[in-house]
């Protein structure tokens, strides 16, 4: 199956979350006619648009590289008996955040995300900092650990649009109190 990140009512009441109804997202849907827009962009905010669920499985290990930790979209910093795998609002707008950022500070690199463009985008913000060699040392590390056995990259190919979109998804739900639930 996959990873779907499905917009919930928060906190829940009664044992289970209850899904937003797609309406909360129907002005998604007016992303797919946009001019010169990406299939997979039009994809993504037509599916958000239907149903109010993100299929997140494409965009975790970018989003994990990008926000720095592990998970981010299985909401798996909890162990399972502690807590369902949910992003709270607040979770969601620092989701957002740093998409939107990342998008920002992607965007003299072109509209392309591939992992080379990624490399560049975060050793340029890593080299800024006050630990540059301690992170550019740790982002060396991330990098690697994506690459397959053949020592080859993820061949990711999404849009800085894309992106935007993904963003606007978690922002929506930060800014209406809504949560996202990992159903994996």
């Amino acid at each position: 199956m996959g990873l779907d990140n499905v917009a919930v009512h928060w906190p829940r009441t009664g044992r289970f979350y209850d899904p937003v109804a797609p309406a909360e997202f129907v002005d998604f849907g007016e992303i797919v006619d946009v001019p010169r827009i990406s299939a997979p962009t039009a994809a993504l905010a037509e599916l958000i648009a239907k149903t109010g669920t993100v299929r997140a499985t494409a965009y975790t290990e970018l989003v994990d590289l990008i926000l720095g930790l592990e998970n981010v979209l299985y909401a798996t910093e909890n162990s399972a008996e502690d807590e369902d795998p949910v992003i709270d609002p607040d979770g969601c707008s620092w989701i957002a955040e740093g998409l939107e950022k990342f998008v920002a500070r992607h965007r003299p690199y072109g509209e392309a995300v591939t992992f080379e463009s990624v490399s560049e985008v975060l050793r340029a913000l890593l080299g800024d900092g006050r630990l540059a060699e301690q992170q550019l040392r740790w982002l060396d590390s991330r990098l690697d650990r994506l690459r397959d056995e053949s020592g080859d990259p993820p061949q990711w190919n999404f849009t800085c649009a894309e992106l935007s979109v993904l963003a606007a998804f978690y922002r929506r739900c930060a800014e209406r109190g809504f949560a996202v639930y990992a159903d994996a």
